[in-house]
């Protein structure tokens, strides 16, 4: 009870129209003499600009830096306009755009796990690796968020920030250091160098669907055009999968499948590096399939990380019977 008491003597609460001007004056009278703010806009990007004018307006932005999440806007252009409202008011380094998932523990791992590690460093390219997967499978539907998942759509939602930032983290060559702008250099070298899947591919690269009702846990869960306040005739996708190319000189050849979707089997987000084989095979031929080297990094649940080896069985009744395990970090 007194944790409790301590914490709620350090929130207020004001509840704003913002659009409407008087507002802001009233946040300025809370807000008082602090000399430093942090504006969380946890609205849809279409308010941006009028937040932005309105803290502007009763002098509260020469003071603030704003924190801005994804998605920012639904396209290029309506990225741009929201990008540009916001810098009237707002200089560069004082402007956040946050992607959360990369706040996760294992996601700031990927960083020290392949640079810090010569071991996998030196294999980290289209030589060694064969394949990449990175999941990010969810349990739950759209959770009453109708409004906004229709006009997002998994890929808008999940796919072009989630996903992309963690192709980028395990594809980027080595920054120069480790400050904010040469990661994000790297990153981009990365985004630059997709292959792009165009109107022909679509069929053969990328696939989208819906959930339809069926049963999560032993309860019935409805489909998502049944989900409350749904329209029917919606086409937004619900779930994507999709084969991603890399066209440089580390990654040629090396197909990245990136998945991700709602009302699926079981909650799981993962990177799955699967290492080539040896170029030649010399134990018992029925074993074949097990071959195989992976790396797989578990971000939730139960953050972890994990290189799949081969050894023997142990036992000298089995001979040279192979077994796969893992190497658990």
């Amino acid at each position: 009870e007194g944790v409790l008491q301590r914490f709620l003597g350090r929130l207020d609460y004001l509840s704003m129209d913002f659009l409407n001007a008087g507002d802001y004056a009233a946040l300025a009278d809370r807000a008082g003499d602090a000399e430093r703010l942090v504006a969380y806009f946890a609205t849809p990007a279409a308010l941006y600009e009028p937040i932005c004018a309105g803290l502007a307006e009763v002098g509260l932005a020469e003071r603030t830096r704003v924190v801005l999440e994804k998605p920012i806007g639904h396209d290029l252009a309506s990225s741009r306009k929201v990008n540009d409202a916001v810098a009237r008011h707002f200089p560069e380094d004082r402007t956040y755009r946050i992607d959360h998932y990369l706040g996760k523990e294992t996601v700031q791992n990927l960083i020290a796990l392949r640079f810090a590690n010569s071991l996998f460093e030196t294999q980290w390219n289209q030589n060694h690796i064969s394949h990449v997967e990175i999941t990010v499978a969810e349990q739950v539907g759209i959770e009453g968020r109708w409004g906004y998942f229709d006009k997002a759509g998994q890929l808008r939602d999940m796919i072009q920030n989630h996903l992309l930032q963690l192709l980028c983290l395990i594809a980027m060559d080595p920054p120069s250091d480790l400050s904010a702008d040469s990661i994000r250099d790297e990153k981009v070298k990365v985004l630059k160098a997709l292959a792009p899947i165009d109107a022909a591919q679509l069929s053969q690269q990328v696939v989208r669907g819906q959930y339809v009702a069926g049963n999560i846990l032993g309860k019935p869960v409805p489909g998502y055009l049944e989900e409350d306040n749904a329209n029917a005739q919606s086409g937004t996708e619900t779930f994507v999968a999709l084969r991603a190319e890399i066209r440089n000189w580390r990654w040629a050849g090396v197909p990245f499948y990136l998945r991700t979707g709602k009302r699926m089997p079981q909650k799981l987000s993962q990177i799955v590096i699967h290492f080539k084989e040896a170029p030649h095979y010399i134990f018992a031929e029925e074993q074949r399939p097990l071959i195989g080297n992976k790396l797989i990094i578990r971000l939730q649940p139960n953050e972890s990380i994990a290189l799949q080896v081969m050894t023997k069985e142990q036992g000298l009744d089995k001979g040279m019977q192979l077994r796969s395990g893992p190497l658990q970090l």
